[in-house]
């Protein structure tokens, strides 16, 4: 701990001592120019990832972002070490023997948090390992400039315990759980690079896509923890243990969790949901906006999102109202009263079909009389839209336009009538004889 205290005193020491001598002066002019080199690089970095911004190529945008996350302290930090590595010759060099490992530092939390942004969905968990790693690596920081460093991992070294003829110590522990975490973020960040790639090639079905990035995803994973455990000393026949236990949960207690997940991948391959599609399952209806291992998320009309199982998708009704290329069949039923001609009003339904631009023209629209009813005669409007998403609005639109061109050509919509005939009272004697 003396000498900790010794090198702390040293340094700031040493400090006072190049700023009563005027030696620091050269080292703030060093400092400045390396914070105007990077300023000017990094801004001529950014008006190029403005035009890629522009351009929409999502894989060299993310690429540019995070140079120019780092094109900053990576540039302050050539330029300090230059400088230093020049002074040094003629002065002592404190400020920048401070300077350089908070450059340092700079760098290792721009690219952890710009890594984490490129790996995580954006959240509270997000926020929360941002944080922490940006402390640590400050905390980090600070211990080295302080001296502390040795006595810490000393400590850590001594921290240990003995289970059966293996020695655990405290910084063996720190350390396995730092290569795992950052295997994992390896594996995830890579893993959203090549989702990047893969959902960008538009000649490919959506559904093969989505299948395609998350077995990518799970073999990454898989392989950056059989990779991370030898590496801290973990055999990794412990896993065969592992994957019995596994197996025995999933039989007893996950069985539905794996079957929501098998049932998932079933649903991506056999194409039969997709994104984008509008459907009513367990009597939810709306847009399927997201489809995840586990659940497909889908908005209905009102804005209300339905989380449904893909488990449910399997055993249950699914009506897909987009399933026939992306196209959605609109049936309009309509009344008519009796004694009206047929055939001007079919013709008018339509008319009303061919003036809306959402209705297909191929398949043609068509005009149906489906039955003779108590009250008036039953026809239809049969037209296909490729607007599933717009299916009421259209519908709107066409129950609009049917209404106006009937009132305007006189067709009568009708509605329930029922005829009451009232009998004229007769009056029967207890004999049975009619007396009137």
């Amino acid at each position: 701990m003396q000498n900790d205290n010794d090198e702390l005193g040293y340094l700031v020491t040493g400090l006072f001592d190049d700023l009563h001598r005027g030696l620091i002066l050269w080292q703030v002019v060093v400092i400045a120019a390396a914070l105007l080199i990077a300023w000017q690089s990094s801004r001529l970095l950014r008006l190029r990832f403005s035009k890629v911004d522009a351009a929409g190529d999502a894989r060299l945008k993310l690429g540019l972002g995070g140079l120019n996350r780092e094109v900053f302290p990576i540039t302050v930090l050539i330029v300090l070490t230059i400088g230093r590595t020049v002074l040094t010759r003629f002065q002592s060099v404190h400020l920048l023997d401070v300077a350089i490992p908070l450059m340092v530092a700079m760098a290792i939390v721009r690219a952890v948090v710009y890594l984490l942004r490129h790996t995580l969905n954006s959240g509270g968990v997000l926020r929360t390992w941002e944080f922490t790693i940006s402390w640590l690596v400050w905390l980090g920081l600070a211990v080295h400039l302080t001296g502390l460093a040795p006595a810490v991992l000393q400590f850590l070294e001594d921290t240990a315990l003995k289970i059966g003829h293996q020695r655990i110590s405290l910084s063996m522990v720190l350390m396995a759980l730092l290569t795992v975490i950052i295997a994992l973020f390896a594996a995830l960040w890579v893993g959203r690079l090549f989702e990047s790639r893969i959902m960008s090639m538009d000649h490919v079905e959506l559904n093969l896509r989505v299948v395609f990035v998350k077995i990518l995803r799970s073999l990454l994973v898989v392989i950056a923890v059989l990779i991370a455990l030898p590496i801290v000393g973990i055999d990794i026949t412990v896993l065969s243990v592992f994957g019995g236990a596994l197996g025995v949960g999933i039989g007893l207690g996950l069985q539905r969790v794996a079957a929501n997940y098998i049932s998932g991948i079933t649903i991506l391959l056999d194409r039969s949901v997709s994104i984008g599609d509008v459907v009513t399952v367990d009597g939810f209806h709306g847009e399927v906006t997201k489809m995840t291992s586990r659940c497909i998320i889908v908005r209905g009309t009102d804005g209300t999102n339905g989380i449904i199982p893909n488990e449910t998708l399997i055993i249950s009704k699914v009506i897909n109202h987009s399933y026939f290329r992306g196209r959605a069949l609109l049936r309009l039923p309509v009344q008519v009263a009796y004694g009206t001609e047929l055939e001007t009003a079919l013709r008018l339904l339509l008319e009303a079909a061919a003036a809306n631009a959402d209705v297909l023209k191929d398949p043609e629209p068509a005009a149906v009389l489906h039955a003779f009813a108590d009250s008036g005669i039953n026809l239809e409007l049969q037209a296909w839209t490729e607007n599933p998403q717009q299916k009421l609005a259209v519908q709107t639109e066409l129950n609009l336009a049917i209404y106006r061109s009937f009132t305007l050509n006189k067709i009568e919509i009708p509605f329930p009538q029922r005829e009451i005939r009232i009998l004229a009272e007769t009056k029967i004697a207890p004999s049975g004889l009619n007396l009137s």
